[in-house]
């Protein structure tokens, strides 16, 4: 399968590169995540699980435009990039964050450039946030992972870290134009380390299935 899952965070990150917060993500974050705490009361599981140093993918659920921010915010104490698509910059307040802080990407057919740009990123030591959905689930269903987040995570062979957010599906549902208040909580779980890099369909397709699968197990932790 060429990866392992592993408890902690020491041991990735020893011998890697952090890449200091700069001054503009350190006060953006201070400000959303006050925002976040006051309103939403927003509660982070387990971030101990994202490695301090070095560079690592978080891979998240997707049900709502909330959910970068939500995720920046988690990990506030590392600088960030986020991979996002171009609609997403154009909503008030929400794309202002994600414009600062990311890279576009074509979800469907994930140009050279990109992948180049998002290694590029972690092994200046940075986190790179990917939803490997896509786009936003409707209903709350996981979908299949997109070819970007896999490729990246085989090229790049970097630690992978699974979220799963609660609660801005009901806060700002796909089709909402408005906000609602409600509780909201990331999960983190146990990093997978890639050790081998690999090109083939099905090495590709089995790492994008059990990305999925990390993330799914997250959910029903979360449900159960």
């Amino acid at each position: 399968m060429g990866y392992d899952r592993r408890r902690g965070f020491g041991e990735y990150s020893e011998s890697r590169k952090d890449r200091p917060l700069t001054l503009a993500y350190r006060f953006t974050t201070i400000f959303f995540f006050i925002l976040l705490k006051t309103f939403f009361r927003l509660k982070v599981i387990n971030v101990e699980k994202v490695p301090e140093k070095g560079g690592v993918i978080v891979v998240s659920n997707h049900v709502s435009h909330l959910d970068p921010l939500v995720i920046g915010v988690a990990v506030r104490k590392r600088q960030s990039s986020f991979m996002a698509k171009s609609g997403l910059f154009k909503i008030p307040l929400i794309g202002a964050f994600v414009k600062t802080f990311s890279f576009p990407v074509d979800r469907d057919n994930p140009q050279p450039s990109t992948i180049k740009e998002a290694v590029k990123r972690l092994k200046k030591g940075e986190i790179v946030v990917m939803f490997p959905e896509g786009g936003r689930s409707r209903d709350g269903s996981l979908l299949d992972a997109k070819r970007g987040t896999v490729m990246i995570a085989a090229l790049s062979k970097a630690v992978v870290v699974p979220a799963f957010i609660e609660g801005t599906d009901k806060a700002l549902p796909a089709g909402a134009k408005r906000i609602r208040l409600s509780n909201i909580k990331v999960y983190f779980g146990d990093p997978i380390k890639i050790k081998e890099a690999g090109t083939g369909k099905d090495f590709q397709e089995k790492i994008g299935s059990d990305i999925m699968d990390a993330i799914k197990s997250l959910k029903l932790r979360v449900k159960s």
